[in-house]
Order: C-alpha cells, then sequence, then structure tokens
C-alpha cells in the first residue's frame, strides 16, 4: 500500500480535525504508529483518539442532603455523559440547605421511600446513558450510622492513671462509661505517665500498699471512640461501625447495604465503595484478647502495662503481636466480609484500604478493586500504595480519588491544575480517574448569583462551573492516557520492601495504622532519590512476598529492623534467580520479635553478597546505576534563550511511566514543574527506535530510544513508544510567523453583554465593569493570508510566568483532639495542589475558525493546529475565554451558614473564604499564527 492509499484508509477511521495533521506528518516522511507497527500496537493507537468509555474518568457525584429531584438527576446525567464522564459514584453527604417548599427544595432522609426512588431513577437513566454507576455503602464515611448501635461501635482502649497514695489498703476505681468494661487493672512503681511496667501486678479490689514509693494505679478498660459518621446526610447520624468485629459488619451490610442494593433492582452498581478508613483511634474489640491469644499463642492481658509504656524490645514485641492481630480481624471481618458480600450481590467491591483502623499493604488483595489517593510522588503516598497492590496482585485498573484538595477555595482549580495534578498520578500507576468531584446543584441553589452547592473542600466539575465549556477537551485527554496506561503490563524496575513488621511494632494505643506509620518509615529523601536516578518504583511487602515472589529487577530494603525470617528465605531465592537486592545504609536484621536470629543474619549476608549497598541515600543513585540501568536517563541540554534547564531541575521536575506488551514498550513521560526543559533521553527499551505521540492532536513524529531530544513546555507531557519500527527522527526545519494577532481585538461579554475593543489585550480585573465577572467572553477579529498555507499552522498564545512553589502536594493535615486523635468534626485548610504558573489565557479557551471548531485552549504550550480551517483571503476568528467562578463569587455577601448549623449541627467547615477575591482572567498573551515546515 503506497503512502496515499495509507492515507486515505487513516482519514476514514479518525475524526476530521486530526486528518490535516496525519497527512502532513505522512507528505514530511513522518509516519503513523498504525501504518508501520505491529497489529497489536495499530489497534492501541486506533483506539487511543476514541478511547472505550471504561477508560474515561468518573466523578464522584455528590448529593447533599439528599435534597435531590429527577429533573436535575437527568438534566446532570446528561450533562455527564456530554462532557465525556464515564460514570459516577453515588455519595450521600451533609445537607447544604433547610428544607424550603417554596423552592422545592427538601432533604430526603437517608434510606427513606422518597431518596431510594432517587436513586433506583438516577441508576436507571444512567444505563441508559451508558454511564457506571458505583454507590457508596454508607452516608458520608466511615461506614456506620443510626443502625450501629454502640455495641457495635468503633472501639478503643482507655486507660485510667491513679495516684495511690502510700500505706494506702484501697483504692478507687474509675467511673464506667456507658458501654465500657474494665478489662484488667495493676498497681506499678511511678507516678502518673512516669511508671514502670516492669513493676506491675494485678490490683485487686482491697489491697495493701507497703512501700513508701509512689505508685500508679492502671485501669485497662474496652471502651469505645465515640466518633460519628463524617459528613453524614439527614437521617444517616450514628457511630462508627467497629470495623473488626464480624458482626458490626454484618449488621451494617444487613441495614444499609441491603436497602440500597434493593434500589439497583436486577441491574446492582458496577461496585460498592468504602472511603478512606478513617475510624479514627480504633484500637480495640471485644474479642481481641481471646483472637490474639489464639492466633499469637499468649494471652495479651498480662502485658497490656508494658504495650502502654513502650520503649522495651518486649514491649516492641507485644506491639507487634498486637498489631498484626488487628490486621488479621479488620481483613477477616471488614474487608473479606464485604468483599464476598459484593461478589454475592453481583458487584465490585472498590476500597481505599488504608489509615485506621491497621489494614497493611496485602490487605489490598482481599478488595476487588483497590484504590488510592494523593498526589505525593516523591514521598510516601497511599496513590502509590494502591497502584503498587494492583500491579502486585495483577489488577490492570488502579483507580484514585483524583483532586481531593485540588487549589483551594471551591471554583478556584483550573483545567491547568487539573492537569497538574493528572499527569502525577499517571506517572504513579492510576489509569483510572475519579474526579472529587460534581456537586449535586439545582437551579435554585444559584438563584441568588452564588456559584452553585459544593463540597466544603473540593474542586468542582460540574457545569456550574465558568470554564465548563472545555471540559470534554479535558476529559478526553485524561481517557486517553488511562486507556494507554491500561495496555500491556506495568514495568516498574524498583520495588521498596516496605518494614510493616517494624510499622506493627511502631503502634501505641490510639495509633494503629500501617500506612500512617509509613510516611515516616519511607522518607520523601528515599523516594527523590530513586525516581530522581530514572527508576519508577512501586512497594510490596512481606507477605506479597511470601504468597506470590518478585517479578521486580532490583528490591531496595530501607532503613529496616524487623524482617521476618520465611520473608529473608524468599529474598535468596530472588537473588539465585538473578534478582538484586540493595539495603541502604548500614542494618542488622532481628526477626518479629525484635530478637537477633542465626539463621536470619546468616541468609541475609547471602543475600546482600550479591547485591549492593548505598551507605547514605545520596550514594542510591550510584549504586542503582551499578545494579540496573535505569530505565529513563536524562542530560541536559545546553542552555539557551528560551530552554534554561539544568540537570536537578530535570530530575526533579521529569517523571515517567513504562508500559510492557509483548512487541513494544510505552512511556508516558511528563514534565511536572513550571518550567520549560530541554533534554536529551535514553529509554531503557530494547527497542531502538519508535514515535513520540501528543496526546491531544494525535501528531505521530519518529524518534530514537538513545538521546533523543525533547523539549516539554511546563506541565506537558508526551507518549513515547518503541518496537521493532524502522524510521529515523523528524524534526523542525523551519517556523515561521505568519501573522501576529495580538492586537485589535472585539470582546464582548457573554453574559452582559458588554463589548469593548482592545487594542492591547487587557486583564478583565483591570475594569471595574469587569472586575466581578464570571462566564465567558469572545474575542473576534479578522486577519488576512496571502495564500492557503501548504504546511503545518498553528494558533498559539505565548507568554506566561513560573511561579514559586513545589508541583508536589503535601498529606492532608489532620486537626488532633486533647486525646491526640483526630477530630472527625473539624477540617483544617487543605494542601491544595495546583500548577505553580501564571499562564497568558486565564483559564481556558475554545477556538473557532472562520465559523468551524478548532479545539481548545487549556495547558501549555497553549497551542492548536489550524491548517485545514484557513482560507486564502480574509479569515475570521473567535477565541471564546472563560475565567473561573471566584470573580463573580467574591462580589457577593458571605453566606450564612447560620441557620443551618442550628438546625443540623456543624457538619462541614467551607475551607478558606477569605481567598475568594478576583483573579486574572481573559487573554493576556501574544498571540500568533506559526508555520512549522518538517522534513
Amino acid at each position: 500500500m503506497d503512502r496515499l492509499e495509507t492515507c486515505k484508509q487513516i482519514a476514514m477511521e479518525l475524526p476530521i480535525a486530526f486528518l490535516i495533521p496525519i497527512v502532513l506528518l505522512f507528505a514530511s516522511g513522518v509516519v503513523s504508529i498504525e501504518a508501520q507497527m505491529a497489529p497489536s500496537i495499530a489497534s492501541i493507537e486506533k483506539t487511543f483518539m476514541t478511547p472505550p468509555n471504561e477508560s474515561r474518568p468518573m466523578v464522584r457525584w455528590w448529593w447533599f442532603g439528599a435534597a435531590v429531584e429527577k429533573p436535575e438527576i437527568l438534566r446532570e446525567l446528561r450533562q455527564m455523559k456530554a462532557d465525556g464522564i464515564g460514570g459516577a459514584e453515588l455519595a450521600f453527604v451533609y445537607p447544604e440547605v433547610l428544607d424550603d417548599p417554596a423552592l422545592n427544595l427538601k432533604n430526603l432522609p437517608f434510606l427513606g421511600q422518597e431518596m431510594l426512588a432517587a436513586v433506583t431513577y438516577a441508576q436507571a437513566e444512567a444505563r441508559k446513558l451508558d454511564l457506571r454507576i458505583d454507590l457508596t455503602l454508607c452516608s458520608g464515611w466511615p461506614y456506620g450510622g443510626p443502625a450501629t448501635t454502640l455495641t457495635e461501635a468503633a472501639g478503643r482502649l482507655r486507660i485510667v492513671e491513679m495516684p495511690v497514695p502510700s500505706k494506702a489498703t484501697s483504692g478507687v476505681s474509675p467511673r464506667l462509661a456507658e458501654g465500657e468494661t474494665l478489662i484488667a487493672a495493676f498497681l506499678v512503681s511511678g507516678e502518673p505517665k512516669h511508671w514502670d511496667p516492669s513493676s506491675a501486678k494485678p490490683l485487686r479490689k482491697d489491697y495493701a500498699v507497703t512501700s513508701n514509693t509512689p505508685q500508679v494505679a492502671l485501669f485497662f478498660m474496652a471502651s469505645h471512640t465515640g466518633q460519628q459518621v463524617k459528613r453524614a446526610a439527614v437521617g444517616a447520624e450514628g457511630f462508627v461501625l467497629d470495623p473488626f468485629s464480624h458482626e458490626a459488619v454484618a449488621s451494617h451490610l444487613r441495614s444499609v447495604g441491603e436497602p440500597l442494593l434493593k434500589a439497583f433492582s436486577a441491574t446492582p452498581p458496577y461496585a460498592i465503595f468504602s472511603d478512606s478508613l478513617e475510624a479514627y483511634g480504633a484500637d480495640w474489640t471485644p474479642r481481641l484478647p481471646d483472637e490474639f491469644k489464639k492466633r499469637r499463642g499468649y494471652d495479651l492481658i498480662p502485658h497490656l502495662p508494658e504495650f502502654a509504656a513502650g520503649g522495651s524490645i518486649a514491649a516492641d514485641k507485644v506491639r507487634h503481636d498486637y498489631g498484626r492481630t488487628l490486621t488479621e480481624l479488620v481483613d477477616e471481618n471488614y474487608l473479606t466480609q464485604i468483599n464476598g458480600w459484593a461478589e454475592t450481590h453481583g458487584t465490585k467491591f472498590r476500597s481505599q484500604t488504608y489509615g485506621e483502623p491497621a489494614v497493611s499493604f496485602s490487605s489490598q488483595r482481599l478488595a476487588a478493586l483497590p484504590e488510592g489517593e494523593g498526589p505525593q510522588w516523591r514521598a510516601f503516598s497511599t496513590l502509590r500504595w494502591a497502584t503498587s497492590a494492583n500491579h502486585v496482585f495483577g489488577n490492570k485498573v488502579s483507580s484514585g480519588e483524583t483532586f481531593t484538595w485540588l487549589h483551594s477555595p471551591v471554583f478556584r482549580a483550573t483545567p491547568l491544575d487539573m492537569k497538574a495534578e493528572a499527569d502525577i498520578d499517571f506517572i504513579m500507576g492510576e489509569n483510572q480517574l475519579i474526579f472529587h468531584g460534581w456537586p449535586y446543584s439545582p437551579p435554585q441553589a444559584s438563584a441568588n448569583g452564588e456559584p452553585g452547592w459544593s463540597l466544603y473542600a473540593a474542586a468542582v466539575f460540574n457545569d456550574r462551573n465558568p470554564w465548563h465549556p472545555v471540559m470534554p477537551a479535558v476529559n478526553d485527554y485524561i481517557a486517553r492516557i488511562s486507556y494507554l496506561l491500561r495496555q500491556g503490563k506495568p514495568a516498574n524496575q524498583v520495588a521498596i520492601l516496605l518494614p510493616t513488621d517494624d510499622a506493627w511494632a511502631s503502634f501505641s494505643p490510639g495509633k494503629v495504622s500501617v500506612s500512617g506509620a509509613m510516611t515516616k518509615l519511607i522518607n520523601p529523601e528515599l523516594m527523590s532519590a530513586i525516581l530522581a536516578a530514572g527508576y519508577n518504583v512501586d512497594f510490596i511487602d512481606a507477605d506479597a512476598i511470601e504468597r506470590l515472589g518478585i517479578s521486580y529487577p532490583v528490591v531496595i530494603i530501607p532503613p529496616t529492623k524487623r524482617v521476618p525470617l520465611a520473608t529473608m528465605k524468599k529474598l535468596r531465592e530472588y537473588t539465585a534467580a538473578g534478582g538484586k537486592v540493595m539495603v541502604v545504609g548500614k542494618q542488622k536484621f532481628v526477626d518479629e520479635s525484635g530478637n537477633p536470629d542465626a539463621d536470619l543474619l546468616r541468609i541475609s549476608s547471602e543475600v546482600l553478597d550479591g547485591g549492593a549497598r548505598a551507605a547514605t541515600i545520596a550514594d542510591l543513585a550510584e549504586a542503582l546505576h551499578r545494579t540496573v540501568a535505569p530505565d529513563l536517563r536524562i542530560e541536559a541540554v545546553r542552555k539557551t534563550l528560551e530552554m534554561s534547564s539544568t540537570e536537578d531541575e530535570l530530575r526533579r521536575s521529569v517523571g515517567f511511566i513504562r508500559r510492557k506488551l509483548p512487541d513494544a514498550d510505552i512511556y508516558f513521560v511528563a514534565n511536572t514543574g513550571n518550567q520549560a526543559l530541554a533534554m536529551f533521553a535514553t529509554f531503557g527499551s530494547v527497542y531502538r527506535a519508535g514515535v513520540t505521540i501528543d496526546p491531544e492532536s494525535a501528531m505521530v513524529s519518529s524518534v530514537l530510544a538513545v538521546r533523543q531530544s525533547i523539549h516539554l513546555a511546563p506541565y506537558e507531557s508526551r507518549i513515547f513508544i518503541f518496537s521493532n519500527l524502522r524510521t529515523g527522527p523528524a524534526k523542525v526545519v523551519s517556523v515561521r510567523n505568519l501573522a501576529d494577532l495580538s492586537s485589535d481585538w472585539q470582546v464582548r461579554f457573554s453574559g452582559d453583554g458588554k463589548t469593548v475593543t482592545e487594542h492591547s489585550l487587557t486583564d478583565w480585573i483591570a475594569d471595574r465593569a469587569t472586575l466581578h465577572y464570571s462566564g465567558e467572553a469572545a474575542y473576534t477579529r479578522d486577519f488576512t493570508l496571502e495564500s492557503k498555507p501548504v504546511e503545518a499552522v498553528y494558533l498559539e498564545v505565548e507568554g506566561g510566568v513560573a511561579l514559586p512553589g513545589s508541583p508536589n502536594s503535601q498529606a492532608e493535615p489532620a486537626v488532633l483532639g486533647a486525646n491526640g486523635i483526630p477530630d472527625p468534626l473539624l477540617t483544617k485548610p487543605g494542601p491544595g495542589m495546583h500548577a505553580y504558573y501564571d499562564p497568558p489565557l486565564h483559564e481556558a479557551a475554545l477556538v473557532f475558525i472562520n465559523g468551524k471548531a478548532a479545539g481548545a485552549l487549556w495547558h501549555p504550550p497553549y497551542r492548536i493546529e489550524v491548517s485545514k480551517l484557513l482560507v486564502r483571503g480574509l479569515n475570521h476568528i473567535e477565541i471564546r475565554v472563560y475565567n473561573t467562578a471566584l470573580n463573580s463569587w467574591s462580589g457577593l455577601p458571605a453566606h450564612d451558614y447560620k441557620p443551618l448549623i442550628a438546625r443540623y449541627g456543624d457538619r462541614f467547615q467551607m475551607q478558606d473564604l477569605d481567598k475568594v477575591e478576583p483573579i486574572s482572567s481573559g487573554l493576556l498573551g501574544r498571540i500568533l499564527l506559526k508555520e512549522e515546515a518538517l522534513q
């Protein structure tokens, strides 16, 4: 087949907007993937531009109250479909409004007949639209509510210390609260907060103190956290359930799960959902002493004083065994039970398996769909925790709660902010984005000019957002990358062996989170050193190694004390088969109990003889390079006026992930930073050549795997596919400006009809008349071309300034109560992940040339291919620009939440309302038409 015939065939299958770039590439010697790659790659490329529905992002659909109506439910579902969203997760949360018959606003009580009828309607209409519907199996989070009795509520170990006077013959016991039982009492030497656990003796009701030294009576009680369900809807208030109790979980499934599932009739949801485990301080359950003795072989009760005090090898052993027992109990009674229940009901269990209580990395194998969150790329992240589990346990799809704290306050986030976080999530292995989120917001919610309902701390992705018209373009990008990152198999080179046994040994009363402990045990410097050296990384734990072995070229053991003997034997088998084990620092391992073990030391010496040591984290990159070649080696290009990339900037900013196919390697490469980068990249693929694809335009050009020159704009990403394709690199040989369109625009503000002529482009907030304007403004003007272009022509908006800041988000903060446990009723302002960049376009735009749509501008480089739409002579251009809702919102009086709080209590705190102020808006950069000639 000659080039012309091949071009015709592709033209039949690609959208019109992409024909001109592909034709030009054929004409200039740059060929499409479909024409030259193996059939499996051809199929992927063909599907890439129109990815399947299951690759499309989903939204968390918040129903506030739940004050919902069927007409608005249907309207929002249709809007989701039009936006390119693949489905919604029903999430029932706190009320936003008081009942108001005049406005037809009514909070439908949770699990009431009207509320369940709304669920039935929503899922039926969504199915007609081919939208996936998932279901949160509660209101708010964690699981619990009015059906959870005090007996079934989350438990905690309450410890009371009472000083005992010398020569005392009896003492006063602490008063037991409702539902509490006394487990044990001890007498110890010392004073409150400073006592000797080794002196502990059982304390009887009648006793005599013969010593003149200070004594303390310790009382251990089985108590309850008292935590209420967070952000509950009307009628869903109640205790958080005991996740260690089979009976408590079963009761919840009967009282909450069954009614919700019945609302789906014969068509169950795709998945039921359990949000992050935030049962704060849940460290006890009534059956714990019996289960501990059965599983660990000794009685926990006599060891409670040393467990509470800590600070010794014996105490750490008790804490370790206690932690492992809690993990086993939540695995069996929460995760396994809910997953089995889901299977019985024809659905799947999607679970954020981290936080409190004490789930481990391998606990994630017990849920059909493990999920994570958190764009902490160069630190420990529960998103990488989940994507790693999916890689280890063989799940193709890794979902993530995405944009949880994106650029606070609400309505501040922009499409560029979305890309900044989404690309970080992609390079950590996420390939199913679940937006946080889509607020149900009826027209009545905006009647007073406010932008509509929103969650207290989240971005807003519904059509109440002024820049919403570009959402289809954003969602197309996300769907394409999600689809591509599901192909083949994960190919991360490095696995970090999580020190789970050390995490268990660090447990103490009220602090029983394995994932929480990992934020200290896996420090950001370790993660950054591995990533900057050119490797991508997964986590793994001892249980996974013992069950499945190791499939990674390198295993790194971070600073660790406890390694099970069985795990070390597996590592010996791994190294004997050619695997490499590395350690950081000088380590001398002990067994799970914290004791030296001769066999463990001997086998660990054998394992490490074939590996490498990094004396410090600073030495890790060099040690890795000696062990296995990096998957992406980058070198800085000589600095120019346009590009100023140092090696450090590149290593801080460039991230990647690889997927391996039988006949190809797929790389997704992203600039996570706010500076333009120029580099030479050498890929670790066995193939020497391939192609690079622009994720939005489908422009394709040939590349080499060794020292390929790459330029990336701030927050730009690129796809590289390497195979046995034989081709040479393509390059731009000439670029010239066809026209400078930076002046003489007519600007019409669609919302109020105001029209102005801008000889030079001006910020909307510079004019008092548009200071508080949010919405669309149409920029129009004419220009003349002497001839119709024969080469590729781009409309480009130049400009943009990097702002100080970090591309990574910090972990979500918590407000601690007097007991050191997070207060579930209060929330601090979030970390506010966002792009640190002042763009030349605030915030996004749709471009039309001669009345025809050319595409969207929403991230650097702000450019779009317009060749086919141009004509000889007079041309007309229209750029519809959209800003955020903050400008109009800032002109309104503050919302009065006092009546809502008086009626329903303080269930949420809106975040960062002091930052609701006008921000720069409009088209502000230099606007050029550029012609590029390729060879």
